[in-house]
């Protein structure tokens, strides 16, 4: 078994805006992320989950509260390059934006080969050949590797997108609206490919997602936001099953799921 791998939140805020408007997308949270981990985080468009996102992989600073990495302050490990290289190596994260998240000037082969030369120390042809396995993996012509993002659609460069983190062999994995882009044959392929991911590398997930079906498949448990706030959380069959909070059991009600078969 590996060594676990842990980002931890303690009293976690983020505000927005002014002291005369202000906008809370983070109420006061604590949180463990780990390796042995699989979070569906669901919720409507500002409930906060991509804040949340955001702030477990250091590109949002939270208004109070420490994040850590391993013992050590986030913020403090991202100013050093080490700790940049450290992080990234363990930690990767999709976004929900891939039309800029990807260097337009890039083919999108050349945009995996670069993360797996800086952060595992591979050759080129090294790196050219487990970025083309990875993109096979997903369901990916090979062909269309040696295109730019824009010659692509939406839902093959999502998959690229999904490909690049995947290469790095994380540890933890965050992915925001990573299936939404997917169609419906498509999504349950990557969904049983980050399961199967998640188990292979023993690698933790927190799944960012409004689609509460795809969430439930994929998460051992679920945490559900509501205007910046935890409402829920627990095991994702005691959620479904017996949900404690109205605005949880609407969201079961508007997608019509219920609880997994004993």
């Amino acid at each position: 078994m590996s060594t676990p791998v842990e980002i931890q939140l303690e009293g976690v805020t983020r505000e927005f805006g002014s002291r005369r408007a202000r906008h809370v997308a983070v109420e006061p949270l604590d949180l463990r992320f780990a390796t042995e981990h699989r979070i569906g985080v669901v919720g409507e468009s500002g409930s906060g989950k991509s804040t949340l996102a955001r702030i477990l992989i250091g590109l949002d600073r939270p208004t109070a509260g420490t994040v850590w990495f391993e013992g050590d302050p986030l913020d403090k490990l991202l100013r050093d390059a080490q700790g940049r290289i450290r992080f990234r190596r363990a930690v990767q994260f999709v976004a929900q934006d891939t039309t800029s998240s990807f260097d337009p000037l890039r083919t999108l082969l050349d945009s995996l080969v670069q993360p797996l030369r800086q952060l595992q120390d591979l050759t080129t042809e090294e790196a050219t050949a487990t970025a083309l396995e990875t993109i096979t993996e997903l369901g990916l012509p090979e062909e269309l590797a040696h295109r730019r993002p824009a010659q692509v659609s939406g839902g093959q460069r999502q998959r690229f997108a999904l490909a690049r983190c995947l290469v790095v062999r994380p540890r933890l994995l965050i992915c925001d609206e990573v299936v939404s882009a997917l169609d419906v044959s498509v999504q349950g392929a990557i969904l049983n490919l980050l399961k199967r991911y998640c188990a292979e590398q023993d690698a933790g997930l927190l799944f960012v997602s409004h689609g509460l079906p795809a969430t439930a498949f994929i998460a051992d448990e679920l945490m559900v936001m509501h205007h910046g706030a935890v409402v829920e959380r627990g095991s994702t069959a005691r959620v479904l099953a017996a949900p404690d909070h109205s605005y949880t059991r609407g969201l079961l009600a508007a997608h019509e799921v219920s609880a997994p078969a004993a």
